[in-house]
């Protein structure tokens, strides 16, 4: 069976505090190895420069291949370019490319009039630049905006088409709605690498207004099985030990790379890749 490869999701860090976490969180982690890091951009592209600085101290501080997010939100195609030649500066040869959520205020999303109209037309524009490494993001069960079932994988085959060679989704809670989505995919002809996102649930509370948002399916069982373990204060025992059945079971049906949503919280990524025996170097011990 092969060692899966990993590679970790992290935000830019809005406060003081926030800071402090995110450090610690890649002090933890980035002994592991990781193939990449990817840092997201805010809500309606909101923190641009800080994903930026955030980006290149990385980069620099940790020596980790950083895939810095990029969206269309908010900003017209020039002012995208300058921000990946920004990137290009800094070294960054990783980009996530993404059409972005909407803005606060904003039910749906709406293409700058001299914007990117679509994450296909910024893949589009990166490939053509040539500099990068291009990933994009993908919805193993409908996307909200989605009109059917084939909408999100014949989406995803543009976006490939377009120049991404791998894509990171969604998170999700069964390792069957992985395996259904990749099947629909390769049936459809899409030859990029399909990465799952993992998701540790930091708090069952949280997680719920998350999946609401995004369109993710939480099996019935879940809200008891958290229930009682709040109740017994073992909330994240018990997350541990889901997250860490997933990816077993993903591993088992040949995936080679799992990709963390950290939440900027190391301790359940890190316990989970224990019990996987992929935590080489990692030391859980001084954590807050």
């Amino acid at each position: 069976m092969t060692t899966p490869r990993l590679s970790f999701e992290f935000f830019p860090p809005q406060t003081l505090e926030a800071s402090f976490r995110l450090w610690e969180t890649v002090k933890v982690l980035a002994p592991m190895q990781p193939e990449f890091v990817s840092v997201t951009y805010g809500a309606g592209g909101t923190t641009r420069r800080l994903t930026h600085e955030a980006v290149t101290t990385i980069g620099k501080n940790y020596g980790l291949n950083v895939a810095a997010h990029l969206t269309c939100v908010n900003a017209t195609r020039a002012e995208t370019m300058e921000i990946v030649d920004a990137y290009a500066e800094a070294g960054v040869n990783q980009l996530v490319a993404l059409r972005g959520d909407a803005p606060k205020g904003q039910e749906r999303f709406t293409p700058h009039p001299e914007g990117f109209a679509s994450s296909v037309e910024l893949i589009e524009a990166l490939a053509a630049d040539g500099r990068f490494t291009i990933r994009c993001g993908a919805y193993p069960e409908p996307h909200p905006d989605a009109a059917d079932d084939m909408a999100d994988v014949r989406w995803l085959k543009r976006k490939c088409e377009a120049g991404a060679t791998s894509a990171l989704t969604q998170f999700f809670f069964e390792a069957e709605t992985f395996f259904r989505f990749r099947d629909r995919c390769e049936k459809e002809g899409v030859k990029a690498t399909i990465i799952p996102g993992i998701l540790p649930i930091q708090s069952w509370k949280g997680v719920q207004r998350f999946a609401a948002n995004c369109g993710a399916n939480i099996p019935e069982h879940l809200g008891p099985a958290f229930e009682k373990a709040i109740a017994e204060d073992r909330e994240q025992e018990l997350s541990i030990e889901l997250c860490t059945k997933l990816c077993e079971e993903l591993i088992a049906g040949g995936v080679e790379d799992l990709h963390f949503y950290t939440v900027n919280r190391p301790v359940l990524t890190g316990r989970v890749c224990q019990n996987l025996g992929l935590a080489q170097g990692l030391d859980l011990g001084a954590v807050a």
